[in-house]
């Protein structure tokens, strides 16, 4: 196993057809599965933003489910920046659009 329990916090940012699709619910349904902490909230410019925290392996598997969706998204980018500081613990939020 390498490097999964290494600790990883990324920032991400995922540009289509994000908004209107449960694109919020589905992120915080899947990070509860993967055990990834943070939060998701729609940005004013139509796309979804994020913060995923967590072992690396979970994180890298929220980054790419994160490039398909829910079912009736359509993703055309992800964008991913890494985070320095303390990470989020506990529960994953679904915060007001930003």
């Amino acid at each position: 196993m390498s490097g999964g329990n290494e600790m990883r916090t990324v920032r991400v940012g995922i540009d289509g057809r994000v908004q209107g699709v449960g694109f919020r619910y589905w992120t915080e349904e899947v990070a509860a599965e993967l055990g990834v902490s943070g939060w998701v909230r729609n940005r004013r410019d139509g796309s979804v933003e994020a913060l995923f925290s967590g072992p690396r392996g979970s994180v890298d598997e929220m980054i790419e489910r994160c490039r398909q969706g829910p079912r009736v998204a359509k993703v055309t980018a992800v964008t991913v920046l890494e985070e320095g500081g303390k990470a989020p613990s506990g529960a994953f939020d679904v915060l007001p659009t930003a």
